[in-house]
């Protein structure tokens, strides 16, 4: 069977990059091992996401953010930063320059459904469900894609989203930067007594952090990362229990809490891949770059990816010109390096100075949230990457032309 791209990996960064290119002429077939029935109903999975408006406006794009309730997104209009029990708060307000939101909040489940759904309305593009590959290759002529049915696709152009522990990258020889942070993230929902006036709370406390992220109503979505030694313990305790624990380090902020769904655990394991191109190959989302959390990057970086790819691909295509050539995924990688190289050192620092108790950490990371606060142009930097509205690629030529 012969297509043009192959995509590996019906997440959301495979299904919105198949999105991307609905006009493109293009041939495609994405091959994901879970069957049609799961992609289009997908279960709760304890994971919300904290979308940047470059997100919303792609998804606005290719139609899925329409196909999301509006009841079921939440405008993140604040975010708070504390350090242990100090009372001191690094803040951050919506800009009064009309924009409506520091971000928008959306659980997965939501999120995967309505890409689906839009998916499902394209006419170029041929899912295989309940596959697995088994082995890629790639030559002068194009690239092979081996089944485990047995079956063998011949397509011009491999594209891997087949998350951050990629077998597919492996084989085409890509390496990686991986750094195992020893710590996992258990997540639920949680309703409280008090309004969370749609603010943000991360809380870094000695040995574990807490992130608050408000759901629409009186619900929050609860991020609690600790040494994973310690996992046990925190599973191990009654709803209740923890309850007044996550009461306990946002110092009543949100009145008596009470948990309302299971509680959901995910180790934590930070992933960027050294290349994000080889012959006939390219990586898209967590295949790409998979972060660490706390700085909610993540999701967003595996969309703004694709966009970056499927620009590029669309260009080369509508001057019929090789749409897999090696200038044009170097371009891609380029780009896309501009944005998560930074990200991800970044981030990992991040994580390694507020979750080292020793003192001279404390006291750094105590003068990083005063810094931060007291100096605009730094904070205002520090909001513009959180918000992220336009593409790095797309704002460096008109720095440099003013």
């Amino acid at each position: 069977m012969n297509y043009d791209i192959a995509i590996i990996g019906a997440g959301p960064a495979g299904l919105s990059f198949a999105l991307s290119l609905r006009d493109s002429g293009l041939n495609i077939v994405i091959i994901e091992k879970q069957s049609a029935d799961e992609l289009a109903a997908p279960g709760i999975d304890g994971r919300d996401i904290a979308l940047t408006h470059l997100s919303r406006s792609l998804m606005q794009q290719q139609g899925s953010w329409q196909r999301i309730d509006p009841e079921q997104i939440s405008p993140i209009e604040k975010a708070e930063v504390l350090d242990g029990d100090s009372p001191y708060t690094l803040s951050f307000d919506t800009p009064q320059d009309g924009t409506d939101a520091l971000g928008f909040l959306v659980s997965n489940h939501l999120i995967r459904k309505a890409i689906y759904e839009e998916f499902c309305d394209l006419d170029n593009v041929t899912l295989l469900d309940q596959s697995m590959v088994e082995l890629v290759h790639s030559d002068d002529d194009g690239a092979t894609v081996k089944l485990a049915s047995g079956d063998e696709l011949r397509v011009q152009l491999i594209v891997a989203a087949d998350t951050r522990f990629s077998a597919t990258r492996r084989q085409m020889g890509i390496s990686t930067d991986s750094h195992d942070f020893g710590r996992s993230a258990i997540l639920c929902w949680m309703q409280h007594e008090l309004s969370h006036q749609h603010t943000a709370f991360e809380c870094f406390q000695y040995g574990r952090t807490l992130a608050v992220l408000p759901m629409p109503g009186d619900m929050s979505s609860i991020v609690t990362t600790i040494p994973s030694n310690q996992v046990q313990n925190i599973m191990q305790l009654s709803e209740e229990e923890f309850a007044w624990d996550v009461e306990a380090r946002l110092h009543g902020r949100l009145g008596s809490m009470q948990q309302v769904s299971e509680r959901f655990l995910y180790p934590l394991v930070a992933v960027h891949a050294n290349r994000f191109c080889a012959r006939r190959y390219a990586l898209i989302g967590d295949a790409a770059v998979g972060m660490h959390p706390v700085t909610a990057h993540g999701f967003n970086l595996g969309l703004s990816g694709q966009d970056i790819l499927a620009k590029e691909i669309l260009s080369a295509a509508a001057k019929g010109e090789e749409f897999w050539s090696p200038a044009l995924l170097q371009r891609y990688q380029q780009q896309h390096m501009l944005s998560t190289r930074p990200l991800y050192h970044g981030t990992n620092s991040i994580v390694s100075l507020f979750t080292n108790d020793s003192f001279p950490a404390t006291l750094l990371r105590k003068a990083v949230l005063r810094l931060s606060n007291n100096l605009p142009p730094v904070k205002w930097a520090i909001q513009q990457k959180l918000m992220t509205k336009h593409q790095l690629s797309a704002i460096l030529p008109s720095l440099f032309t003013r």
